[in-house]
């Protein structure tokens, strides 16, 4: 590689995360992600996920023992984390573009989505059961490997509304971020924290069906944990508490420049 080329590149992610104060935004998506996959509205729901996207029965997914089984599995759930990915980041993409278009007013939308970041959260607890509404869509295409991208862009836009929670605060950092670019990727990384457990149950689906197990047993301390974290976030935003974060990650991190 050029060395003017990669000079470019690393100044790339140095300005995008000194400007987009992704050091603090990612590991949230991440963890955003991951309550997701963990709720109410998806775990309980992660057999007949798979089995929708590779075709194989309840019995075949648990008793499966040949390689090709496990090669049906990963590329069925890659293609259905492929599809809700695609509409994923197409919301972070709008919103960040949304929050460049009105960077003027970026202080009283920052503090707007931060109180609807805190009702998100109080929703997610469940402390808010009228707006814990379970929708989505209910039938889904032919099952196997040529439907899978399809179910997975139907999981993203029918199931918006029951992970709309923690989708809500990616969302709303993305709008913060002021850049279609880094709203896309936190919810890139979004996608990985909700995609990366759904590949763990292709690989090791049985082993997987006893985390679900105790999830479930203890599921409204996920919810609440969760919960938590996005009052928490919604509070920084609100209070003007995230833009000093911000700063003070920025000044730790000034004239550290990658070595791409």
């Amino acid at each position: 590689m050029p060395v003017d080329v990669a000079a470019s590149i690393g100044s790339w992610f140095h300005d995008t995360a000194l400007d987009g104060s992704l050091a603090l935004a990612i590991p949230i998506a991440l963890i955003a992600g991951a309550f997701s996959f963990f709720s109410p509205c998806v775990i309980p729901l992660l057999p007949g996920y798979l089995s929708y996207i590779t075709g194989l029965s309840g019995a075949d997914l648990v008793a499966r023992g040949s390689s090709g089984m496990r090669g049906r599995l990963l590329l069925g759930t890659g293609l259905f984390i492929l599809g809700f990915s695609v509409v994923f980041i197409a919301y972070g993409a709008i919103f960040g573009e949304l929050g460049y278009q009105l960077v003027s007013h970026q202080h009283v939308i920052t503090r707007v989505l931060g109180a609807l970041t805190i009702v998100t959260g109080l929703v997610f607890a469940g402390l808010v059961p009228w707006l814990q509404r379970d929708v989505r869509f209910h039938s889904v295409p032919a099952v196997g490997l040529m439907a899978a991208p399809l179910i997975g862009a139907l999981f993203g836009f029918g199931w918006t509304p029951c992970i709309g929670p923690t989708l809500a605060a990616v969302l709303s950092l993305s709008a913060a971020s002021a850049s279609a670019g880094r709203g896309a990727l936190l919810t890139l990384v979004y996608c990985l924290g909700l995609g990366i457990p759904f590949l763990v149950a292709a690989v090791a689906f049985r082993r997987m069906l006893g985390a679900v197990a105790f999830v479930r047993r203890h599921n409204v301390w996920v919810m609440r944990i969760g919960g938590a974290m996005l009052v928490g976030l919604g509070i920084l935003l609100l209070t003007g508490g995230w833009e000093s974060l911000v700063a003070w990650t920025q000044s730790k991190v000034v004239g550290y420049v990658p070595a791409v």
